[in-house]
């Protein structure tokens, strides 16, 4: 028996009930008012929970666990394989370009790090003001010029385009844009941004952690040079993530970290030093003992989400996002947070703000007496929930809720987020609790703690 085929034998005992149903969906929370009730998770674009399905295959593998590479054991030979054949599978969930490397990280932070040691000396980085700070941050060795906040997609290629017709034409450039953003969930015109880029002698790197969970994402269609993502946005456990795209950047720059596995060969001089020659291949920036579980469970996710087909996906998210939208529009006190407008494409991420109430104390009632998870804050994109809500960019805010007791003035939003395994019954009762709690305020009383609003016992 081949490994391959070894590999594909231990993966067929799945849950059958549905080819993406995920974890969770049977857990029961306690309510402060007394009962249980089926944990509502929306709050998909922080984590999404795992497809069952992956579950099954890792814990199918999970006995066959081995070192890699150099291993020559059976395990360890199934267990490279089992890397190795990852790596093509996100090639082609991805679709990318004959020569691209796929290199395996921690999170879509990790990748954006990792693709910010590897610029080349003078880069100069062109990124909205909009984004996650996984990609607005790390390019802190580098020339940033941070771009005002679009109001529309047109607005976003304009201002790009002028952004780099003023800049250095000599030296080499890199424009980071995200797919899906994760407090409007709108979609950005990643083809059009990609083509000024090219249009001016600039790179552009997708941040898609939003956007691969509801979309494909083709590397050749887009006509983007990288795009990261994370596993656990993907319906994949926690502590991986992608970088995948053009290898040149990535070759000629030094190891993200040194170790082993990055290197091919090291010898000692005759001076007593160490001299290094690392590899060439995505080996060179995933230097130690590589999250095999993690770059499998990635791999699962692509190919179930290919199985079921985005079609079947982005028809029953539209449906949830209709409901959603309805059901906010109709309370009055409730303003949903845009910027493109209410028209614009969007993925399952709403953010919104309730008049007469802090964010934290709602997302606290949601949870207390309702068992709804959802996210409140600023959602790690402080300059766009700011200008959003028209504050004052010295106003103090955190990535999770600031400092105000319920009913005071807060600096943050309520995000709701959902896709696969979401059913009907959790946004309804989302739309349902809103509509009462707006109506008839808590039930129960809350105070805060550490930060964070919590019911008061």
């Amino acid at each position: 028996m081949s490994v391959s085929t070894a590999a594909a034998d231990q993966t067929v005992c799945r849950d059958t009930s549905g080819s993406l149903a995920v974890l969770g969906r049977d857990v029961t929370v306690p309510l402060v008012t007394g009962g249980e009730v089926t944990y509502a998770a929306l709050d998909y674009a922080a984590s999404a929970p795992a497809l069952q399905r992956v579950w099954d295959d890792v814990a199918a593998y999970a006995p066959y666990y081995g070192s890699v590479h150099r291993g020559a054991g059976y395990l360890s030979q199934l267990s490279t394989d089992l890397f190795e054949n990852a790596r093509r599978t996100v090639e082609e969930f991805l679709d990318c370009r004959a020569g691209d490397q796929v290199v395996f990280t921690r999170s879509t932070t990790d990748s954006l790090n990792l693709l910010a040691a590897a610029l080349p000396a003078g880069c100069q980085v062109f990124v909205f003001e909009t984004e996650h700070h996984a990609s607005l941050l790390p390019w802190r060795d580098a020339r940033v010029t941070y771009l005002n906040a679009p109001r529309t997609p047109g607005e976003a290629v304009a201002t790009l385009e002028n952004a780099l017709a003023a800049r250095d034409p000599h030296g080499p450039a890199l424009v980071c844009v995200t797919g899906a953003s994760n407090v409007t969930g709108e979609l950005w015109p990643v083809r059009e941004l990609a083509a000024a880029a090219h249009a001016h002698g600039a790179r552009i790197v997708l941040d898609a952690a939003q956007l691969a969970p509801h979309h494909p994402v083709s590397v050749q269609d887009l006509d983007v040079d990288w795009v990261a993502f994370s596993g656990h946005k993907l319906y994949a456990p926690f502590g991986s993530g992608v970088l995948a795209g053009r290898s040149d950047w990535l070759r000629e720059a030094e190891p993200y970290l040194a170790g082993g596995g990055a290197s091919r060969k090291v010898s000692r001089r005759a001076d007593g030093g160490v001299d290094v020659e690392w590899h060439d291949s995505a080996a060179r920036h995933e230097a130690g003992s590589p999250n095999v579980i993690g770059a499998y469970s990635i791999a699962s996710a692509c190919k179930a989400l290919t199985e079921e087909g985005f079609d079947n996906l982005l028809a029953r998210e539209q449906h949830l996002i209709r409901t959603v939208r309805a059901g906010l529009a109709e309370v009055p006190e409730v303003r949903v947070l845009s910027l493109f407008g209410d028209d614009a494409p969007r993925v399952g991420v709403i953010s919104f703000v309730v008049e007469g109430w802090n964010s934290s104390h709602f997302a606290a009632a949601l949870s207390a007496e309702y068992g709804i998870g959802v996210r409140d804050g600023l959602f790690c994109a402080h300059p766009l929930v700011r200008t959003l809500l028209g504050s004052d960019p010295e106003t103090q805010g955190e990535c999770g809720a600031p400092e105000a007791a319920p009913g005071e003035k807060s600096l943050n939003a309520i995000r709701v987020s959902f896709g696969a395994g979401t059913p009907d019954e959790h946004v309804e009762r989302f739309v349902r609790a809103v509509r009462e709690l707006v109506r008839d305020g808590a039930r129960w009383q809350y105070r805060t703690e550490g930060g964070r609003c919590v019911p008061a016992v």
